[in-house]
């Protein structure tokens, strides 16, 4: 996903609060970053090694990740999961088309089929009403995205596995601390997959994890990113080979100890960068509660979004848009449904509620160089009109 950036401010435009423009993402470097990477650096062992495993351990501990592997993007996460999940050549995965196209790449990538269900209008979630009608003998997995960080209704999900002997597989590229009904994501699902890509909450400047929740399948995870190789169970020789011997296909999808670096510096403070986070969103609730023009998304009780992103319905969206542009204020709606690629299919018009969502979205600046004077501008900006 690329950065979105603002327009130059038209003349005459009120400044926002800095003077320049407010994005809709920046990417976070804790400061303790330079002295980490360089320590790697320094050292010249860059690959794969403790600072991987340190970072799965904080992870683990810090963020309640299941068993996670460290690999080198989202989109290796995601291939991965289908990969030690059985998804292959004719099988078919059940998805929402409310997200990137990484999703159902990596499902065409092991000859699988992507079958669109709709989405629910009030949160860009897989809509669960619209799974099971889909499901036929080759269904293999649903793949929950959870939209903005906002968690799927992963019971009505479970369920509908369970009922049909199927994976689930989360696509949490958005969500790294959030939560469902008190449990952490990346704990509940079979397979959970996490982005840390430059502007995601926790960057490694590029990365991922894939969690596993049965401890079989995570050690099927940890030997399949690199090659499938066993390093803990392949010494090496005296010639200098590892001994091994390959049963199936893996992948060079490891993170390395100089990434591992940077994503340990922004673990520090993780959890109060969140809570800020999440009182911004507040902010923004709080002003925008009673705007004419404006339906929020729908947020339940029992769970806590990672709040990747603030979104919400307008109406005249494009004049919404170019109001907040003259105002030195980003707006996007940083994904449209996916179906309409022709890799994946085409359009499918009976998908309702995905088309109103595409027509209707907008998402505003949320990020953590975000102020709450600049919130307060923009939530002024928006109630003046459109």
């Amino acid at each position: 996903m690329a950065v979105i950036t603002v327009a130059p401010l038209v003349p005459g435009a009120f400044a926002p609060p800095g003077g320049t423009a407010i994005p809709l993402f920046t990417t976070f470097v804790h400061p303790s970053a330079q002295q980490r990477v360089a320590s790697v650096l320094a050292s010249t062992f860059l690959s794969e090694g403790k600072l991987v495993k340190e970072f799965e351990s904080r992870l683990s501990a810090e963020l309640g990740m299941v068993h996670p592997a460290a690999l080198n993007s989202g989109t290796s996460a995601l291939h991965l999961a289908l990969e030690v999940a059985g998804v292959g050549a004719g099988d078919e995965v059940i998805l929402a088309p409310q997200t990137f196209i990484a999703s159902a790449i990596t499902i065409v990538q092991v000859g699988a089929k992507a079958v669109f269900a709709d989405i629910q209008y009030s949160t860009g979630n897989i809509d669960p009403a619209d799974i099971e009608h889909r499901i036929t003998e080759r269904t293999k997995a649903i793949m929950a995205v959870h939209w903005g960080g906002y968690p799927c209704d992963l019971a009505e999900i479970h369920a509908l596995a369970a009922k049909h002997n199927l994976v689930v597989i989360e696509d949490a590229a958005h969500s790294p601390g959030a939560t469902y009904q008190g449990q952490a994501i990346g704990s509940v699902s079979d397979f959970t997959c996490f982005s840390f890509q430059a502007i995601k909450h926790l960057t490694t400047g590029d990365g991922g994890a894939l969690c596993a929740r049965d401890p079989e399948k995570a050690r099927e995870v940890f030997r399949r990113r690199w090659f499938g190789i066993d390093r803990a169970n392949s010494p090496m020789n005296e010639v200098g080979e590892r001994e091994y011997d390959l049963t199936d296909v893996g992948y060079k999808y490891h993170l390395s100890d100089y990434a591992a670096a940077l994503g340990l510096a922004n673990l520090e403070g993780f959890a109060e960068r969140m809570g800020r986070r999440r009182a911004l969103v507040q902010q923004y609730k709080d002003g925008l509660q009673h705007v004419a023009g404006i339906t929020h998304f729908e947020r339940k009780a029992d769970r806590e979004s990672a709040h990747w992103l603030f979104g919400f319905h307008v109406d005249n969206r494009l004049q919404f848009i170019r109001a907040m542009r003259a105002k030195g204020i980003a707006a996007s709606v940083v994904h449209d449904g996916i179906d309409n690629n022709t890799l994946f299919g085409g359009k499918r018009m009976e998908l309702g509620n995905q088309r109103r969502f595409d027509d209707t979205q907008i998402h505003i600046p949320l990020h953590d160089d975000l102020t709450t004077e600049q919130v307060a501008y923009i939530v002024d900006a928006i109630k003046q009109g459109w």
